[in-house]
């Protein structure tokens, strides 16, 4: 999937550096079979539910938008206004079973727009990337495959498409099972690839416990026996857990745990990830009551007031991120 890959560190006494990366998608049981009929975006009304708390933290967020959200004149119209007075950037997602042209076989692989042949990639991006520049008056050039689904052509479609940079990758995450990619070895560090054409600006995730250097494997040995729950027992023990920063089933006391780990291991850039329809009650399996609304917005102000109020942390953007990295690696830093 990469080639010519350079890791970028940053140095240890830098400030850690947040970016948020929101998954700007359509209402859809995320248990159903693909349906491209299912293109409700209607909970984008409520989009200042979060847009609110980032303005108050000075963070200005990277909406990763899909077809239907900007085919909508409403949502696309609100997030317009956002990007327009500068409290926002705007990224491609795609997610090939909404996205035409409708030419695949509708499959859970095919979810994955890198396992679709390289002219459907390209042809379904191109259309989407269309789109967005209509409306938003500019051109995107931040991408995330939807379900994280980069493939053997993304990198080559996104050059292509005059793109900088891919956010799909997902550390310690294997999708294999069910036709996707493999992030198992993957770090939450930044990297040049395809030949310093496109940076990657991964999701934070990583694994944390007592198990030391045994840790990636004491977690894939409790997936492969569910049936004694030995991953949730291993959790219990503080032996290992795999977490994610995101607001969407983890809690903020993980939120710490992973952040304070990933710093000990010299990351310094992280990012604060989630899906849109979250934000109303009854689209993800992580917010289907009032209360869990209030739980999943009141998680963005607590890991906000410690990242920023504790570590010292600052706020950036893919755009931003993207600008810096280059900077310094024309200047040899």
């Amino acid at each position: 999937m990469f080639s010519s890959i350079n890791k970028i560190t940053l140095p240890p006494e830098s400030k850690p550096l947040l970016q948020v990366i929101i998954d700007t998608e359509e209402e859809f049981d995320w248990s159903s079979p693909p349906d491209k009929n299912k293109n409700g975006v209607k909970h984008l009304l409520k989009i200042d539910r979060v847009q609110d708390i980032f303005k108050q933290y000075g963070i200005v967020p990277c909406y990763m938008v899909d077809y239907p959200v900007v085919s909508s004149e409403t949502s696309s119209a609100i997030l317009k206004s956002h990007f327009q007075a500068g409290h926002c950037e705007i990224g491609a997602h795609l997610q090939p079973w909404v996205n035409p042209p409708f030419e695949e076989t509708l499959s859970v692989a095919n979810m994955y727009p890198g396992n679709l042949p390289a002219a459907l990639e390209l042809n379904k991006l191109q259309l989407l990337t269309e789109k967005i520049t209509a409306f938003m008056e500019k051109k995107p050039v931040a991408y995330k495959a939807g379900r994280y689904g980069i493939g053997p052509n993304t990198a080559k479609i996104l050059h292509e498409l005059g793109y900088l940079m891919d956010l799909s990758v997902c550390p310690g995450f294997d999708h294999r099972a069910d036709g996707g990619p493999n992030y198992w070895q993957s770090d939450s560090l930044p990297f040049w690839f395809a030949e310093g054409k496109l940076l990657e600006l991964p999701l934070t995730s990583g694994f944390i416990g007592w198990g030391g250097r045994f840790k990636k494997p004491l977690y894939k040995l409790g997936t492969k026996t569910p049936l004694l729950k030995t991953q949730a027992v291993m959790s219990r023990l503080g032996l290992v857990d795999r977490l994610m920063l995101s607001p969407e089933g983890y809690t903020p006391t993980e939120h710490q745990h992973l952040t304070n780990n990933l710093l000990e291991q010299g990351v310094r850039l992280f990012t604060w990830s989630f899906h849109s329809p979250s934000i109303e009650v009854g689209h993800t399996p992580y917010v289907q009551s009032e209360r869990d609304l209030r739980v999943f917005l009141d998680s963005f102000k607590r890991y906000f007031d410690y990242f920023f109020g504790v570590l010292g942390g600052q706020a950036v953007s893919p755009a931003v991120l993207h600008e810096q990295f280059t900077r310094s690696r024309d200047l040899g830093i």
